[in-house]
Formats: structure tokens, C-alpha cells, sequence
């Protein structure tokens, strides 16, 4: 697993692709602007995402979808869930016109809207068996930023097929980046997704001037919620304590890093949605995944009111206040 794509050169994609070419590897990395292809291959920086890093110089970008992936053992999506589909349905038709058949592995968090189908289902649907080795989702508490300076990080390569996930494993290794292999790849995606969400409302609790006990409540409880419907869709309930769940939650929901946590944090200064978003230039997972986890507590029959304030908020015109209220009025209930 010596040759791989990675799709997707924002900050996240493009971290991980130095991470491997650091790790001995041999790494195209593809985005659609030319300038930034330009600027990775002859400056070997990526300003608008990570303005202090010096990427590697082994790294390769390119603009050219079919040049990325061929000849490819491994390649890595990292691009926003809205953007799979559409992505996996190229990708597949490139490998049935060359006849091949890479790991696919995604580090990308989110449900798609309509469907609610978790990003392994999306690339299952797109990318035909036959032009795939295995599907691995790799997420875990991790931001780019501090991946870059080589931080202490964990991670969790998460597929049915442990082989597939080992080989992930081995692939990232190293003295900064630690990876375990996890076989639920259900609840390994949903946390992923869910924890954004949470993320939204601890940011939004840091504008509006509350304090910790809030935001431990917050995360306590929203941990407690997004369990119980990744439980019903599937999931084994340990995953959610683990690096996925409770770790991802943790990091997103406390770091000035988390842009779900910064897009919720001008929400609780009464910064209007819109505008937040237009501030954000990037895209806020939490905001579409909140929609989808709402529709999908609705069909389950599964009681998430802190999903359902931040929803209401969101989409509904809800005061922020009069949703925290709401929510702390609700009638007493054992833990």
C-alpha cells in the first residue's frame, strides 16, 4: 500500500497526504483549483487552509481526477459529505475504464441530507465491488492544525474487513500518529457525523457567556443522545466511548479549531445563520447532519431534545435562549 490518492486538499486532505509522504510513501493529492495545485507543487503551501505549514516537496498535486487515481493501491476521500456522491460516481467510472481496484478509505463526517446514508454506503452505491478492495472509514479526535505540528494524535481506521483496516493502520503509523483498528464501521461513522452537532451547541453555549458546567452538561448529555440513535441504526454502544465517540465529541466540542464549534459560538452572539456560514468559508457539517439526525429521530422514535433544540434553532427561527430554556424545563427523568 506504497501509492496513494488523496481527494480533497483543504486542510484535513492535505495534512494527511504530508503526514504519508513523511511516512515514506508516494502520494498525489488532487483538488479542482489550479492555483492551489500550483501553489502545493512549486511552493509547497497551502495558505487558505494552513497558512504556517511547508508541505513536503514529495508531494504531488494535480487538477486531473484520472491522473490522481491511477495506478493508485489506496485512495483517501476527504472532501464534504455533499461532495461524495458525485466524487465516488467519477471515481468509479475511472477504475472500470482501467480495470482496477484500490482500498477506498474516507476521513470525511457527515450523512447525506434526503437520505441519511452514511458516506460507506454512498462510496458502496458509487464505486462497483468489483473496483474496490475494501471500505475503511478513518476518523477520530484530530485537527489539522495540530496534526501539522506533529501533535500527539489518535485515530480509528474503522471496516468490516479488519484486514483492510490494518493495512490503514500501517499506513499512517508513526511516532506522532497513533491509529487502532475498530470492525464498526456503523458507529465509527456515526460518531463522526453526530458529535458535530453537539459541537454547534457547546459553541453556541461559549457565545452566549456560559460557563463549564453547561458545556459538560452539553456533552454529557448529547453524548447520552447521539448513543441511543447510532445504537438504533446499528452501532455497538462501546464505540460511542471510544476515540470516535466520546474523543471526537471531546476535541470538536472544546477547540477554537472546530469550525462547528465556531460556527456555533457567532450563533450565541446573535450573529444571524447566513452570515455565519458566508464568515465560516468553509463547509459546517454540523448544520446539514443536525437536519439529518433530527429526520432520523423522528422515523426511529428516539428522544433527542438537544438535537431537536439545535434543529429548531437552525431551522425553525428558534430563539437560542428560549431553546435552552425549553430544554431545561422539561420534566424530571432518571439519568
Amino acid at each position: 500500500m506504497s501509492k496513494v490518492a488523496v481527494i480533497g486538499a483543504g486542510s484535513w486532505g492535505s495534512v494527511l497526504a504530508n503526514v504519508l509522504v513523511k511516512n515514506g510513501l508516494d502520494v498525489k493529492i488532487w483538488t479542482r483549483e489550479e492555483k492551489q495545485v500550483a501553489e502545493l507543487n512549486q511552493q509547497h503551501t497551502n495558505r487558505h487552509y494552513l497558512p504556517e505549514l511547508k508541505y513536503d516537496e514529495r508531494l504531488i498535486a494535480t487538477n486531473d481526477l484520472a491522473a490522481a487515481i491511477k495506478d493508485r493501491q489506496v485512495i483517501l476521500l476527504v472532501i464534504p459529505t455533499v461532495a461524495i456522491r458525485t466524487v465516488s460516481q467519477k471515481i468509479g467510472k475511472i477504475l472500470q475504464e482501467n480495470n482496477e481496484q484500490p482500498l477506498i478509505v474516507h476521513a470525511s463526517k457527515g450523512l447525506e441530507l434526503g437520505t441519511h446514508k452514511r458516506i460507506s454506503e454512498i462510496i458502496t452505491e458509487e464505486i462497483p465491488a468489483e473496483n474496490r478492495s475494501g471500505i475503511v472509514a478513518f476518523s477520530g479526535p484530530s485537527h489539522a492544525e495540530e496534526v501539522a505540528r506533529q501533535d500527539i494524535t489518535l485515530i480509528t481506521a474503522a471496516s468490516t474487513d479488519l484486514t483492510a483496516a490494518k493495512a490503514v493502520q500501517k499506513m499512517f503509523m508513526n511516532d506522532f500518529f497513533r491509529i487502532y483498528t475498530n470492525e464498526d464501521i456503523v458507529g465509527v461513522e456515526l460518531g463522526a457525523a453526530f458529535k458535530n452537532i453537539i459541537a454547534l451547541g457547546a459553541g453556541a453555549l461559549h457565545g452566549l457567556g456560559y460557563g463549564d458546567d453547561a458545556k459538560a452538561a452539553l456533552m454529557t448529555r448529547g453524548l447520552a443522545e447521539i448513543s441511543r440513535l447510532g445504537v438504533a441504526m446499528g452501532a455497538k454502544s462501546q464505540t460511542f466511548i471510544g476515540l470516535s465517540g466520546v474523543g471526537d465529541l471531546i476535541v470538536t466540542c472544546t477547540s477554537v479549531h472546530s469550525r462547528n464549534w465556531r460556527a456555533g459560538n457567532q450563533l450565541g452572539q446573535g450573529i444571524p445563520l447566513a452570515d455565519v456560514i458566508e464568515n465560516m468559508g468553509m463547509v459546517i457539517e454540523g448544520i446539514t447532519t443536525n437536519k439529518a439526525a433530527y429526520e432520523l429521530a423522528q422515523q426511529q422514535q428516539i428522544d433527542m431534545p438537544i438535537t431537536q433544540a439545535i434543529y429548531q434553532v437552525l431551522y425553525q427561527g428558534c430563539d437560542i435562549k428560549k431553546a435552552i430554556a425549553e430544554l431545561m424545563q422539561r420534566e424530571g427523568r432518571s439519568e
